[in-house]
């Protein structure tokens, strides 16, 4: 039994990283159930994909794992969840209904966690910190929804999503678009699109995606002085699309740039700066001189 949190917002016990939150020998809802099983059947389909190889499939697992991952972190992460920048709705909604197919969950729900994380982050109050572990903050968070929602309580930081149509109908249709797309990906290449093709890039996706909330707190570098564990890990950042300068990021959490040195890549950026030019993006939110030497460990 969890403790309960105290209108402070802390635990009567304390940390979490002094009571270790069971992870297989707790009761589990239907939600934990399906999201479980679509984690296991991605990496179980990525398993078969020796037997069943095609170099075109597996090109194709390539590209799937670079634009659905690029959309998550276009969409969902800088445009959704922080208001970097702005789009119009007609650019907008597509690109956010094209991040669902790496199997992240709805606009909604995804950005949601995110904003609870920014707003609690490394507090017992987290919904994936590694004070209670790395497995914990890697995976296992997205399979406990109960306590998730114990920790932060409901969907009530998404209301500017909540007002839109078409999110809340991402938000109750998102199986079946799933469903479709899987099924639409078998009909079209057969096994090898199936295992080489979704099974290599969601694992991929996956793991990028959750190494960013499990390694970006615990290894690398710190540039600016924040209240948390967050990280720069260099070395992630081609294949997170830049979001592995986390220090940065969780110094300027609005900023539409994470990679703030020139030699810091981070291919989003880009994407929000060649939109930018074009006149699609606009608002775009970078943060002053003034903020960095505030912030700045080293000055």
């Amino acid at each position: 039994m969890c403790d309960p949190i105290r209108e402070d917002g802390s635990s009567q016990r304390g940390a979490l990283s002094k009571e270790k939150r069971p992870y297989i020998h707790r009761e589990w809802s239907w939600a934990d159930i399906i999201r479980a099983l679509t984690v296991m059947v991605v990496h179980f389909l990525c398993l078969l994909a020796p037997f069943n190889y095609k170099w075109e499939a597996l090109r194709f697992g390539f590209v799937l794992y670079a634009l659905t991952s690029l959309s998550i972190t276009f969409s969902y992460h800088r445009n959704l969840a922080h208001r970097s920048f702005k789009l119009p709705k007609w650019l907008e909604y597509p690109l956010a209904y094209f991040a669902v197919f790496a199997l992240q969950g709805d606009p909604l729900d995804w950005v949601s966690i995110h904003r609870f994380h920014h707003q609690f982050t490394d507090s017992d109050r987290d919904p994936h910190s590694p004070i209670e572990g790395f497995w914990f903050s890697h995976v296992w968070w997205i399979c406990d929804t109960r306590y998730i929602k114990y920790k932060c309580g409901g969907r009530n930081n998404v209301m500017d999503l909540k007002q839109q149509w078409f999110y809340r109908f991402l938000r109750m249709t998102i199986g079946f678009h799933v469903l479709m797309f899987w099924t639409v990906l078998y009909l079209y290449g057969g096994l090898p699109y199936l295992t080489c093709g979704g099974g290599v890039g969601g694992v991929i996706g996956y793991h990028v995606t959750w190494l960013v909330n499990s390694a970006c707190h615990i290894w690398g570098s710190r540039s600016w002085k924040t209240k948390d564990t967050s990280r720069n890990v260099w070395w992630l950042s081609l294949f997170t699309m830049g979001e592995s300068w986390h220090n940065n990021h969780h110094a300027f959490e609005s900023s539409a740039r994470q990679g703030l040195e020139w030699w810091q890549i981070d291919i989003t950026w880009y994407l929000i700066r060649l939109f930018e030019v074009l006149g699609l993006a606009t608002d775009v939110k970078l943060p002053s001189e003034f903020q960095k030497r505030k912030l700045a460990l080293i000055r």
